[in-house]
């Protein structure tokens, strides 16, 4: 039976760093559009329009629009099939899955005072599935130049043998660990290996490039989010509105990266072929809170305006790793070396800042036969950051997001017609890479469309939405950073219960 140790790592300065990349950051610093079915289905354009119970976790304000109580529920069932290009050969790996998206209620209290200018207080609390990480994908192809073996030179080269040699994989820290995992597994050899403190390696997989090489990569888990809602109306057409969030994150990676070659065998061992396994489990939880502001400056015209904080996590990470190499002998004799060291790495928890988020609504209310409305949101990515930003473990990867990453927009158009208790909708969503190359995620471009029905007290919406984005990011962070170009489609659909009471 496979026995599996449990290291817990203390030190921030060394070993915290390992893992914390400007890609993990930006996954949970972006949105993705969720919620209710109406909400997807107009592009999440909701910032002036309010009354849905998904539009008050994008405004605040918009709960106060709302006359009656209501509580909804929604579920999803999403699609996501990520084509790979890796130096000319085309891929394809796809994951479904079915999701309860969004539940929530919102109270109204009427001041029955005629007199009164603030005429209710809106009480409110939703739970929103705002990004599920379910996402497979399968890179294929030869590589003209770069062998992964400049991952573990990365890695090795600086620190003595006898360190790598001499300690067991659960008494390094993480890069020592990387070095620990090539030597032993005879991707690298020191160039001394009679000194104890030699500091420089050399690879043992033969030179020549044409490297054929895979990585899968298999994500799961979710980022979820509790907002608890308050919100009022003065004369009812100023409203305003403040919410409180919990963030929830919960997400796994499993990547494996095979390769082999050809090359012409060197006199001394050389390595044929590899295959190199990393798992990572985040996990952790997060505050926010948001402003807003609705007004009607006329009857049928609304602008909106809403601010979302930074989002404050608190973050664990565990890893495990595994290496598997198939070497032949200075004599000719084929050597399998399987480098398993058993261990999860735990290490102490972190704090990462994502940024925050103004968003500048308008709409315009065609009587009761429909709507047009219109978001434009924007963020600094840059401003993202590992705490504390002493630490010199997280001043590389702060000083890498500040330089890779800057502020995008994001639009949002929305419509809806009504045909009796009938409603038709559709909207677009635009959002700009978060990237300055623009190309390590590139911009998105999303479609939705929807119908709802009124039985009275109880309604059912259904949606349809579809996103493209296109991504290139290298398969390692350092050394070896080569990567596939990745296009990704998501399908979505989902459906909308709401029970007035």
């Amino acid at each position: 039976m496979k026995k599996i140790f449990f290291l817990f790592i203390a030190g921030l300065t060394v070993s915290a760093s390992y893992s914390q990349e400007v890609s993990d950051a930006v996954r949970l610093a972006q949105d993705n559009i969720t919620g209710t079915a109406r909400f997807r289905a107009m592009g999440g354009a909701f910032g002036a329009v309010g009354g849905d119970l998904s539009a008050l976790t994008l405004n605040p304000a918009g709960s106060a629009i709302f006359i009656n109580n209501q509580v909804g529920i929604t579920f999803s069932n999403q699609n996501i099939k990520n084509n790979s290009n890796y130096f000319g050969t085309q891929t394809s790996d796809k994951d479904n899955s079915f999701i309860l998206n969004q539940a929530s209620g919102v109270f109204i209290f009427n001041n029955h005072n005629p007199n009164a200018n603030w005429k209710k207080i809106a009480i409110a609390g939703t739970y929103e599935n705002t990004n599920n990480f379910n996402s497979d994908v399968f890179s294929a192809g030869t590589n003209p130049r770069n062998s992964i073996d400049q991952y573990f030179l990365k890695y090795a080269n600086g620190i003595p043998l006898n360190i790598i040699d001499g300690l067991e994989y659960s008494d390094l820290n993480y890069n020592e660990q990387q070095a620990h995992l090539g030597y032993w597994g005879h991707v690298i050899d020191p160039v001394n290996e009679n000194d104890g403190n030699n500091t420089q390696y050399t690879t043992n997989v033969p030179a020549g490039g044409n490297y054929y090489q895979e990585n899968e990569v298999y994500a799961w888990g979710y980022n979820s989010k509790l907002s608890f809602n308050i919100a009022t109306s003065y004369k009812d057409r100023i409203y305003l509105g403040a919410n409180l969030n919990l963030h929830i994150t919960d997400y796994r990676r499993s990547s494996s990266f095979y390769e082999d070659n050809n090359n012409p065998l060197e006199p001394t061992e050389t390595i044929s072929n590899l295959r190199f396994n990393n798992d990572l489990y985040t996990y952790g939880n997060g505050f926010s809170f948001q402003l807003g502001a609705i007004a009607k400056v006329t009857k049928a015209f609304r602008l909106g305006l809403a601010y979302e904080s930074n989002t404050w996590y608190a973050l664990y990470d565990e890893t495990a790793q595994s290496l598997q190499t198939t070497r032949q002998a200075a004599g000719g004799e084929i050597i399998h070396e399987n480098i398993n060291p058993n261990v999860i790495n735990v290490y102490q928890s972190y704090t990462l800042q994502t940024p925050g988020k103004i968003t500048l609504s308008a709409a315009y209310i065609i009587g009761k036969s429909g709507l047009i409305s219109i978001d434009y949101a924007f963020k600094d990515y840059s401003n993202t950051k590992y705490k504390p930003t002493s630490d010199p473990g997280f001043g590389g990867v702060n000083n890498d997001m500040r330089n890779q990453l800057t502020n995008n927009g994001e639009l949002r158009i929305g419509g809806e017609y009504k045909i009796e208790r009938l409603s038709l909708r559709g909207g677009y969503r635009f959002e700009g890479s978060p990237y300055k190359n623009g190309t390590t995620i590139g911009d998105l471009n999303s479609y939705s469309a929807g119908l709802g029905y009124s039985f009275g007290a109880t309604k059912i919406d259904l949606a349809y939405s579809y996103l493209e984005r296109k991504s290139n990011q290298g398969f390692f962070a350092t050394g070896f950073t080569d990567g596939a170009n990745i296009t990704s489609k998501l399908n979505n659909v989902s459906m909308t219960l709401l029970f007035e009471l």
